[in-house]
Parts: structure tokens; sequence; C-alpha cells
């Protein structure tokens, strides 16, 4: 048995390797339950990779023996083993997704399984030498070192600006407004190749490798990156950084309401709204025309609200739902009443988009129109419900 290191970005697109290595019988150690949930959508089926995102549920699987690998934060695997619903003596490999900010962490429950073979996904391998030599000495390197000729790290290749984002939740249209290009690059993995007419702006939406960086700056300086919070100490080994803001909820409510008003502008201008103003004459007797004018904004903005208006769009038909997978459920305090909330007021969804809601002890189930499935799934990615931050993806069953 020997321990691997692979070298490689923060990114699971990026972990190809690491699926061979891993065998039917391993765990894979994350920084968080959201790294847990990717690595388990990310996973070949026949792994039968399960994400803790709940201790009870798992602990119940594990016992039945319903789980091939185990992908989880450092925290909740340590809690499995606490309840000996994980045994990890039993292990052949143990996976260590990027332990650059954790591995400080890994000493109590990597002792629990001094037989399983170490797999380490690292972007920066010299940083975790100590580390190494405790738990996984003389490994084999898959990868090149971050290191010059001489073994002194390498520096930044260029400056860039940088956005943090949820997983699943890319808001490459936010960056796009913020820079206010017209003619953007955006990159979301694969060659990179300069495009006919240049670009006002490079955006990548998959993190980048030094190179990739190198050469995303060449085509327009300073690129701007999407990232996970984790990311975040890659990208600066790699890149001088400035943060790029993105729109906040209540920025785009002010963009809305200048559109709005914008929009009146252009209809009074253009003249022809005799019979309304006909129509409405008598009520300017008995009230003042401004107050009037609020009246029917506020009658229109309540008719898009519970989707009466035609362009807000339909209701799904009868038995025509889709069927959307939400991470959060009873054990989380959620209920049907918060999901809705979310889907409304942070997906942007109206309420006849919705159908039945099943909310279960780990998880929660929400048939919602087909035609606003992605929107939903990016739109609640990181958002915040009954203090749980959740992912939502659609329904596999």
């Amino acid at each position: 048995m020997r321990h691997v290191v692979v070298v490689t970005p923060p990114a699971l697109e990026r972990a190809g390797k690491a699926w061979e290595l891993l065998g039917k019988n391993a765990v894979i150690v994350c920084a968080d339950d959201e790294q847990a949930v990717l690595w388990a959508e990310a996973a070949p089926p026949e792994l039968r990779v399960h994400a803790v995102t709940g201790l009870a549920r798992t602990a119940a699987l594990l016992k039945e023996g319903r789980i091939g690998v185990l992908a989880g934060a450092y925290s909740d695997l340590a809690a499995l083993v606490t309840r000996a619903a994980l045994k990890l003596e039993t292990l052949d490999t143990i996976a260590l997704a990027w332990p650059e900010s954790f591995a400080a962490e890994l000493d109590p429950l990597l002792a629990e399984a001094p037989n399983a073979r170490r797999v380490i996904l690292s972007w920066n391998p010299t940083a975790l030498d100590p580390f190494l030599e405790r738990h996984a000495r003389r490994p084999e390197i898959i990868g090149d070192l971050p290191l010059d000729d001489v073994g002194r790290p390498l520096g930044p290749v260029t400056s860039a600006r940088y956005a943090i984002v949820a997983a699943a939740r890319k808001r490459v249209r936010d960056v796009l407004d913020s820079l206010r290009s017209l003619r953007p690059y955006v990159w979301t993995g694969g060659a990179i190749e300069a495009p006919g007419e240049p670009p006002d702006a490079v955006i990548a939406a998959v993190l980048p490798t030094r190179d990739e960086l190198r050469q995303l700056a060449a085509i327009a300086p300073q690129p701007t990156v999407l990232v996970l919070a984790s990311q975040l100490p890659y990208l600066r080994s790699i890149a001088t950084l400035t943060p790029l803001p993105l729109p906040s909820p209540a920025d785009r409510a002010q963009d809305r309401v200048a559109a709005l008003r914008a929009q009146i502008a252009a209809r009074l201008r253009l003249g022809d709204v005799d019979p309304e103003l006909a129509m409405l004459a008598p009520l300017f007797e008995e009230h003042a025309p401004a107050m009037v004018a609020a009246a029917l904004l506020a009658i229109s903005r309540s008719a898009a609200a519970t989707g009466e208006a035609a362009e807000t769009g339909a209701p799904a038909e009868e038995g025509r739902w889709s069927k959307l997978f939400v991470y959060v459920g009873r054990k989380d305090r959620a209920s049907a009443k918060d999901l809705v909330g979310a889907l409304i007021k942070e997906a942007g969804l109206q309420k006849g988009q919705i159908g039945k809601i099943d909310v279960r002890d780990t998880f929660s189930l929400v048939e919602i129109a087909p035609a606003v499935m992605e929107q939903a799934v990016q739109r609640l990615a990181g958002v915040t419900i009954r203090g749980r931050r959740v992912t939502a993806r659609p329904d596999r069953s």
C-alpha cells in the first residue's frame, strides 16, 4: 500500500484522477457539507457515494450497509465515529479533499484508520509536509509541485478580480452587470481560445490553473474568477486579487424600480392614453392623481405576485410538475411555509409555479413548474433556511 498525493487546484472538476484511486470502500473527507454534496453529485454511479447531510439518516444507512463511499465534512465524520456508526478501521482508502485549511483537525480521525491508504488532493503539498510526515510518509506525487527550479514557491502570475459564490450558483450575469460588460469572454473550462473581437471583460466560471489564468489574462487584463470561499487561498497563491462586489437584492430592486419608471415615462411620451384618462377622471375628483396612479401600480404588482398577470407565467398543468430535491428538512425545523417563502423571495418563482411540498426528516421534495427548475436550483444555492445553508437539485427518483 502506498499513499498518493494528487497535485491539483481545489475544484471538483479537477479531481478526475481521484475517482480511479478511490475504490468502493472509502471515505472522502471534505471541508464542509456543501463540498460533500458536490462530491456525491459528481460521483460515478457504480461507487454509490453518499453525502452526510443528516447524522441520523447516515448512521442508519451505514448500519444497513447501503453506502459504498461516504463523503462528509470532517466534523460530521468524527461525530459518526463517536456514535460507532462509522468504523474507519475497516476502510481501504481515505481521500482528503484539499485539507490545507483543516489538516490540523484530522489527527484524531486518521488515528482511527491507521491501515487505510491515503489519497490526498492538494494544491500546495509543501505546506502539508508535517501532516504528510505523520499520516502519509513518502507518498507518490502525481502532478507538478508549485515550485520553481530552486524549490521556492511560485508567485502570482497576474492580477485578477474575484467574486465568492455559492456552489451551483455561478452568478455570471451578476458579474456582467457589475462590470457593465458588453463583449464578455466567459470561460467554462476546456481549451482557451482568443475570440475574434477583443472582449471588454474575461470571466472564469470555473477555477483555472496557474497556466490557464495566465492565458486568460493575455486575452484581457485582470480577468474575473468566480470561486467558492474554500478556493480563495489557492486563487490568492496564483493571482494578486481585488474583490468584485456583486449586486445585492437591494441593488436589483432599485434597478427594477428605475426600469419601471422609464417604462411609464416612455408610455406617457407616446401620448395615446386618452381613453384611460377619461375612465380615471371621476377618481381624480375624489383623490389626488398621484394616489390614483399609486393604487393602479399596487394592483398591477399584486396581480403579478399571485401569478394573475399573463406575463408572470401560468401555473403548471396538473400532472406536469417536476420535483425539486432540497437539502433541508424537519430536523432543521423547516416547514413547507419556509420553502415557499424561499422559492418566492429568493428564487423568484410565482405562487402558481409551486405545487405540493413534502417535508421529510433531512430533505424536502417540492413540485415546481418544469420551466423554472434551473432557475430554482441556481438561485436557492447558498440560501439560508432556518439557519442552514441549502443546496437543491432536480429529484433523480
